[in-house]
């Protein structure tokens, strides 16, 4: 028996000069020169985050003119935005600033925002790379939401309410999937009356089942539970020590997700389906099946992702309560270029924005809040827009195909 034995690959400084290492370098140093203005370094001279900022637009700028656009104007905007914004802090008082940059607190609240927007971004992640747009991902959360706590009252049990959402916000994804992929109806329009479709479902049975009492404290078995994670480190145990279930869920979702999609055949067939469906079903493989599957999958996923903010972190439900989420789930995958940990950064980022708007009201007043929780409907503009980096979709998505 041979044993093949791979060649250590040696370090090459070379590529520490390569143009995307030098646009990551300077997306780090636009953080660093906000960062400094913040505690608990509190810098109050803003010359050291200005030349941090120029270092970083000059990073992006021999980045971007050296075809890495992506990383070189993620790096321009990360030293303007570092610059500007340590202007802004170094103007504010330090009692101000310590009260709202609390890193612990903002951690966790940043994961509790972000995992709803996580669970339907990766399920808009299955459908898209199967060839077919997701825009009703609003609509299956909303499902989600609701079900969720009615299947967690109802039954007694946290775990079939996640399942009723589940069911839920996979029956909203098969609607959606028989129009587009059956009938090739356009999928945005399509999408779009799915968003509609559950806002009314919600609404009626909201009305009929409840009526004007609204949803009942739910009891801690009927509530998805945290998970207390003891240490003897104050800023660790404040940060990740009493975190939703559901959130730890979110992070093995993006393991999982990138193993199937990325390693294996059934990830493979999803993509083929989504890059070139003529070629996928020459050589056998169900065009249809696999977009169904997707599809349905997607809604799975943002039907979690809808219970969680019912069942797990609001615990009551109003009508319209995903207020929008979907769409910024969808702008986070965007954002992500359709891979998972791309846009579970992109929702980190919307899910920070989130929890600093909730902080400021305390120290600036409910103006600079507001303006805060503008910020990821901004930021969700942008990702449609493509102003940052052109993203690449997959070549056939929105592309309905016709068996021969």
């Amino acid at each position: 028996m041979s044993v093949r034995v791979e060649p250590l690959r040696r370090f090459d400084p070379a590529k520490l000069t390569q143009p995307r290492s030098i646009g990551i370098l300077g997306i780090l140093l636009g953080a660093l020169a906000f960062w400094l203005a913040l505690p608990p370094v509190l810098a109050r001279n803003v010359v050291a985050s200005l030349v941090l900022g120029i270092l970083a637009v000059a990073c992006g700028i021999w980045a971007a003119s050296r075809a890495e656009r992506r990383v070189g104007w993620g790096a321009i905007v990360a030293g303007v935005l570092g610059i500007v914004l340590a202007l802004i802090a170094t103007q504010s008082g330090e009692s101000n600033l310590k009260s709202v940059v609390v890193w612990s607190a903002l951690i966790a609240a940043m994961l509790r925002f972000a995992t709803p927007l996580t669970f339907a971004a990766i399920g808009g992640m299955f459908s898209e790379r199967s060839g077919v747009v997701n825009i009703g991902l609003e609509g299956m959360m909303l499902m989600g939401t609701f079900f969720g706590i009615w299947g967690a009252d109802k039954f007694g049990h946290w775990y079939l309410g996640l399942v009723a959402a589940m069911v839920a916000g996979g029956a909203l994804a098969l609607v959606h999937a028989f129009f587009a992929i059956h009938l090739r109806a356009d999928q945005i329009v399509g999408g779009t009356a799915v968003n509609f479709l559950a806002l009314g479902i919600t609404g009626y049975m909201f009305v009929d089942i409840y009526g004007s009492n609204g949803t009942p404290n739910l009891s801690k078995a009927q509530s998805i539970p945290d998970v207390t994670i003891s240490s003897s480190n104050e800023f660790f145990a404040s940060a990740f020590g009493q975190l939703n279930l559901m959130v730890w869920l979110s992070f093995l979702l993006l393991i999982v997700s990138y193993v199937v999609m990325f390693r294996t055949p059934i990830g493979l067939r999803i993509r083929s389906v989504g890059e070139h469906p003529r070629a996928a079903d020459t050589v056998g493989i169900s065009v249809y099946g696999t977009r169904y599957a997707a599809v349905t999958l997607s809604g799975v996923l943002a039907g979690l992702g809808g219970a969680y903010l019912s069942v797990g972190f609001v615990h009551s439900f109003n009508q319209n309560m995903t207020a929008g989420r979907g769409f910024i789930a969808l702008a986070a995958l965007i954002f992500g270029n359709w891979r998972p940990f791309g846009a579970f950064g992109a929702t980190l980022l919307f899910g920070f924005a989130s929890a600093l708007a909730l902080r400021l009201p305390d120290a600036y007043g409910e103006s600079a809040g507001t303006l805060f929780q503008t910020l990821p409907y901004v930021l969700t503009l942008i990702a449609v827009a493509r102003v940052i980096a052109r993203s690449v979709p997959p070549a056939a998505v929105g592309r309905p195909y016709a068996k021969q």
